[in-house]
Order: structure tokens, then sequence, then C-alpha cells
């Protein structure tokens, strides 16, 4: 399995950047996870577009799913698309076609997402299979409903996706023995006020120390901080070495046992 950075912003892409996208391919099948904004462009430059064979989406946040707009105009529109119209599978939380539908809604084109790409809304008890991937959900505390998500590739190999969220005991226990676990990191100090919904390098470290990741990487993490002080805080509580996501970074998930 081989992951590739697209983007790895939060909300706010950093320079030159984009928002939450990882393109994650495992023999013939290609995957993206999260589609937030400037991601499509990213995604053109690795691989054709109409050989993605579904997206994920880890929640219904803009960072996460603003892309979906020029992606389905290019599945729309695009020339190349024959009288059998590539229709990539879309699986998404529930409730995602109304909120696509108020998105795009607002210019005239509600079912647009929903023309471009067969949509499906997953349930936290969902095991769905794409190719010769198997995932696994679990929800995590954010700020609004949101899935971590665990892929394992058809050698055995797992890449867990700890998508956003505050500390929690879930993700932890869906990334136990995982092979390479992206963590996000977007604060540096824990909330003051109300419910948490992120995480800071260290607290991203010690979730991965105790899942007894292979290797950690932090990701949703701005390129406006200290990138080496929040990977020192990382190391410290992880007792290993963290990398930090770069875009056009690709991480290669080890054979399972």
């Amino acid at each position: 399995m081989r992951i590739t950075v697209l983007g790895k912003s939060p909300a706010w892409p950093d320079t030159g950047g984009a928002c939450s996208g990882y393109l994650i391919e495992d023999g013939d099948t290609r995957l993206l996870l999260d589609c937030g904004n400037g991601v499509f462009p990213k995604l053109r430059e690795r691989c054709d577009y109409l050989e993605v064979d579904a997206v994920v989406l880890s929640h219904l946040h803009a960072d996460h799913f603003l892309d979906l707009v020029p992606f389905s105009y290019a599945l729309t529109l695009s020339p190349r698309q024959s009288a059998q119209r590539v229709r990539p599978v879309l699986h998404a939380p529930v409730g995602a076609t109304e909120t696509f539908r108020r998105v795009v809604g607002s210019w005239g084109n509600e079912d647009l997402i929903e023309s471009a790409f067969e949509i499906v809304e997953y349930e936290t008890s969902d095991t769905p299979r794409i190719g010769s991937l198997g995932l696994r959900l679990r929800e995590v505390p954010h700020f609004i409903t949101t899935h971590a998500i665990d892929f394992t590739g058809a050698d055995g190999g797992r890449f867990t996706f700890g998508a956003d969220c505050g500390p929690n005991e879930a993700v932890v226990e869906l990334a136990t023995g995982t092979d390479l676990l992206f963590l996000e990191a977007t604060i540096t100090q824990p909330e003051a006020e109300g419910p948490r919904g992120h995480l800071t390098p260290g607290e991203a470290g010690e979730h991965a120390r105790r899942t007894g990741a292979g290797r950690l990487v932090l990701t949703h993490i701005s390129d406006e901080l200290d990138l080496d002080a929040a990977r020192r805080a990382a190391a410290e509580t992880f007792g290993g070495d963290v990398e930090i996501a770069a875009e056009g970074a690709t991480y290669e998930v080890p054979s399972g046992a």
C-alpha cells in the first residue's frame, strides 16, 4: 500500500498548499481519502481522476470535502467521459447528501455531487471494501460527526488515519498494531473552553505510543507553526522518530505479518 499526501493543511491552506487529501494506492485500487480545498489539482498531478475507484470522507467540514465541487464538474463535463460514464463511489457520513445539496444548491444545481458520484452514506459499524482495501471505522470526538479510518491492504499492511479529533480512546483502539499512523496535530495548546476537537503534537505522540504504531506522521498542521518543535514534542511522548506530513510525500506500508 502506498499513501501520497496531496494536502495536509488545517482549515486554511499552507502557502501553495491544500487542505486534507490523501491518495491511497494498493495494487490496482486507487482511493482518495478526503477532498479538501485545493486537493483536486494535486490529485491530477498524480493520477487520472477518471481512474479513481472511490472517495472516502472522514467528516463533513469544508476543508475535508470542498474540492468535491471541481471534481464533480470534471466528472460531469469532461470530454473524455464515454457513454459509460465513470461515476466513482463516494463514501461519506450519514447526512452527506443533504449537506452537499445545501452547499452547491446556493448557485442552483443542488444535485451536482450526487450526479457525479454514487453516494454511500456509511454508519460507524460498516466495514466497506473498496477493491483490495478493507476499511474499519471508529467515531472520534470532533465538532461534528467524524470517523477515524483504518485501511488494510491486500498484503495485510495497515494504514490508520485519525482524522480530526480531540483526545480519545477510540483512535487508540482502532490503530493498535498499525504499521503507519497519521494523527492530526492542529494546536499547540489544548482548547481552553468547550469540547476538545483537536490534538497537540504531544498528545498525538502519546496516543501513538499507546497504539504501538510502527511509524507516526503528524498531519493537519499549519506551516505557520514551529514544525521542528511540533516534531520534538511528539517524538518525546511517542518514544521514537516522528515525521511531519509534506505535500507530495509518499509513504510505503510494509506487508503485514
